[in-house]
């Protein structure tokens, strides 16, 4: 029964970290170095994450700079840039790579938050998810007798809890990211 609770907590959690994770790649008004996550560079012939071949840093609000650990990568980061869903404009100076991230506009800021909202209720569905194969594992183990039926219902009762816990979680993650999106 213990690793019952275990295992929904466990897969509830993971799924907590994957949106925070999607959430801290989704583009605000502000620079973050996240937004590069994504990206991959065409490295010695391999595609390689940009934040393998490169430092990323963020000396103001609304600039991020891109040096490379090999000059010879300039070319091929910038275009990776340029070729990614970030709408940014990147500045190639020679020796390294600086990109204003504009503000947003209203429009853009009403489609982010549509896209935060979607991945959110998908993370809500997989944790509603983890709630049923979790209360349907119980159902098993109280059809094979190694489990009483209070017990069954103790542990319907915590893995509900988590169930409420989670989902209120990723409500809180959402409101904040809403609010940096819509932040001018």
């Amino acid at each position: 029964m213990k690793t019952v609770l275990s295992n929904a907590e466990s897969k509830m959690k993971k799924s907590v970290e994957a949106l925070e994770r999607e959430f801290s790649s989704l583009r605000t008004g502000r620079a973050s170095a996240a937004l590069f996550d994504k990206i991959k560079v065409e490295a010695y012939g391999q595609p390689t994450p940009l934040a393998q071949a490169a430092t990323i840093s963020v000396p103001e609000a609304r600039l991020v700079v891109i040096q490379p650990w090999d000059k010879g990568l300039l070319g091929e980061i910038e275009k990776a840039i340029q070729k990614s869903e970030l709408s940014v404009n990147p500045n190639n100076d020679g020796k390294v790579i600086r990109i204003n991230i504009p503000p947003l506009t209203e429009e853009r800021r009403k489609e982010l938050v549509k896209v935060a909202k979607s991945s959110a209720e998908q993370n809500k569905v997989s944790i509603r998810n983890i709630r049923r194969e979790a209360n349907e594992e119980l159902k098993k183990l109280k059809k094979n007798g190694e489990i009483s039926e209070d017990d069954e219902k103790k542990a319907e009762e915590q893995i509900q809890k988590l169930t409420d816990t989670y989902i209120k979680d990723i409500g809180s993650i959402l409101e904040l990211k809403e609010n940096e999106i819509m932040e001018i």
